[in-house]
């Protein structure tokens, strides 16, 4: 992995983690003292992170690449729709499927399984399609 590289996954990760702890949070607030359903709460806090997200990466990791117009937030809002697809899917399937009612069961499942899942897609889809090699040194590729 490239110096460049190294600084991307960084960038990427200290605002995914920032995006993280406040979905975490409000989602847990949500589902406690809120009292919502899991699935209201995890649609809430989801739209929280992924502003914290995008105001990140485009004034931190991708700064670079000067994002024009609405169709770089309009890619990022896609890709992470599909990221929080994948988030509400864990949570349903192990609130609703296997019965797993707990807050903490639906914190495991949607905020720990899902998040970590919908990283992974969430990290490939804004360098490939938000911030595609716009100021980006090197592949990942070779």
């Amino acid at each position: 992995m490239t110096r460049a590289q190294r600084a991307e996954v960084l960038g990427f990760a200290t605002v995914g983690l920032l995006a993280y702890v406040t979905d975490l949070a409000l989602f847990t607030w949500l589902r406690g003292p809120a009292a919502l359903d899991p699935l209201t709460a995890k649609a809430l806090s989801f739209v929280a992170g992924c502003t914290v997200a995008y105001t990140g990466n485009a004034l931190g990791t991708y700064r670079h690449t000067q994002p024009r117009g609405m169709r770089p937030y309009a890619v990022f809002v896609a890709v992470n729709i599909a990221g929080a697809l994948v988030q509400l899917l864990c949570l349903a399937i192990s609130h609703y499927g296997l019965g797993l009612t707990s807050q903490r069961a639906d914190t495991v499942s949607g905020a720990g399984i899902g998040m970590a899942l919908a990283t992974v897609l969430r990290f490939w889809g804004t360098r490939t399609w938000v911030f595609h090699n716009e100021g980006r040194v090197g592949s990942w590729t070779g």
